[in-house]
């Protein structure tokens, strides 16, 4: 039986050689330009970094080491991990072993608790997870490994095993925060033998008479855990990376992008337009009312929220998965029912919007389907998880997965240090005239 890292000790040479290759034979092609305008719209579209965990695709959502995301749905997180470091699914054996592996990094230190015992209630659970990831630094292997004098090739094993002890006990850190920032009872520990998402779930403490929610988390933590290279968090952790800090340093950036209200938080903000759809009709509307609504909010210059996206042009196949699991155990919950009728109704709304922009010679619409945010929340909020700030904390718990999955293998290929050319607005404008 082969480990974790026995696999990637035998993968990562080949993953160098094809990087070498790479850069040999076409080092000097140009594969992307950028605009004035992507050079302050946050450098949108611009291809300037390497993600080879996944990638999202504007037809076809989000595909996970050449795998649509709907194909391996199934996956458990800890396989996803393996899948995103490999770029093959472990075996049942490789499985178990990397279940192990959790269980026996997940001790939690003391120093941990005391701290966030000491911080004051009303402190964002963002706030508190990004204290404890940091206040970790001080068990980085990579950082003794370096201090100590290493080889760069060995980059990889130290940031491995730093990113496998913060997986193993950042649920344990996310659900205690849960309980001790909501006053819901003592702090659970991570339960041996049991996987990934089941333990995550058990420890938030949330009744789960037939596993129900377990099911959700296992979904929640495999579709949240990677979006490519570029997207907030990942592209801090990996930034902050590439200038050698250790894994609890550059995943503290990442997350402290990720708690932005441009990036984690919107699925809270969604779950809130779909109480506040419930509360102006008295429970779940028609399609007519909703239809009505919905223009009425177009047309006073808002949006509604969970539809569009970036990148994606279609429905993002997380929404997809999630709506297929609603529908399986939710089916009778009125807020779900919610959600199930906007998905009938909004998109045609905003695609007849759109027309009327484009008769008025306005920009039309880019993208009229609903992203995973549109629904995830309520999922959440079905099973008794009602405190809307920690909705960010179980995102983080599941993106810290890809971000420190990216960070393995850019130590392991030697990324170098991310260095981007500024320019002045005098420069550009310049330029421009020029």
């Amino acid at each position: 039986m082969a480990t974790l890292q026995e696999v990637l000790q035998e993968k990562i040479p080949k993953y160098r050689e094809e990087t070498r290759s790479l850069l040999k034979k076409h080092g000097d092609k140009v594969i992307s330009e950028v605009t004035v305008r992507q050079a302050y719209g946050g450098m949108r579209g611009v291809k300037g970094m390497i993600c080879d965990t996944s990638v999202v695709e504007p037809d076809k959502g989000l595909i996970i080491r050449g795998r649509p995301l709907l194909e391996i749905k199934h996956l458990w997180p800890e396989e996803i991990f393996y899948l995103l470091l490999t770029g093959e699914e472990p075996d049942a054996e490789a499985k178990a072993a990397l279940q192990r592996e959790f269980d026996r990094r997940s001790q939690v230190p003391d120093y941990v608790w005391k701290t966030l015992q000491t911080m004051a209630e009303d402190t964002h659970p963002m706030c508190m997870l990004n204290t404890a990831i940091l206040i970790m630094e001080r068990e980085s292997v990579f950082r003794k490994w370096y201090d100590k004098g290493m080889k760069r090739e060995d980059f990889w094993q130290a940031m491995l095993c730093d990113s496998l002890s913060i997986l193993a006990q950042l649920p344990v850190i996310a659900a205690g925060i849960y309980r001790m920032r909501y006053k819901h009872g003592s702090i659970m520990q991570w339960t041996h033998g049991l996987d990934y998402g089941a333990n995550y779930a058990n420890m938030l403490g949330l009744a789960d008479p037939v596993g129900a929610f377990a099911k959700l988390m296992r979904l929640y933590l495999n579709f949240h855990s990677d979006h490519e290279g570029g997207n907030v968090s990942a592209n801090a952790c990996h930034t902050v990376g590439s200038a050698l800090s250790d894994a609890y340093y550059a995943l503290s950036a990442g997350m402290n992008g990720l708690a932005g209200p441009l990036h984690g938080l919107a699925n809270q903000e969604c779950l809130k337009y779909i109480l506040q759809v419930m509360d102006k009709f008295g429970g779940v509307p028609s399609e007519g009312q909703l239809r009505e609504f919905a223009f009425e909010i177009l047309r006073s210059g808002r949006v509604i929220p969970g539809y569009g996206h970036a990148v994606l042009r279609v429905t993002d196949p997380r929404y997809a998965g999630f709506h297929e699991f609603g529908k399986e155990y939710l089916s009778e919950d009125p807020v779900f029912q919610t959600v199930d009728v906007v998905f009938k109704v909004v998109p045609k709304v905003l695609q007849e919007y759109s027309d009327e922009r484009v008769k008025a010679g306005k920009n039309p619409i880019a993208n009229c389907w609903p992203n995973v945010d549109a629904i995830s929340g309520s999922l959440l909020y079905h099973f008794g998880l009602t405190e809307f700030p920690y909705y960010t904390v179980m995102f983080a718990v599941s993106r810290s997965m890809g971000v420190l999955a990216q960070l393995v293998l850019n130590r392991a290929l030697g990324t170098a240090i991310t260095r981007p050319k500024s320019v002045s607005t005098e420069w550009m404008k310049k330029t421009v005239q020029g």
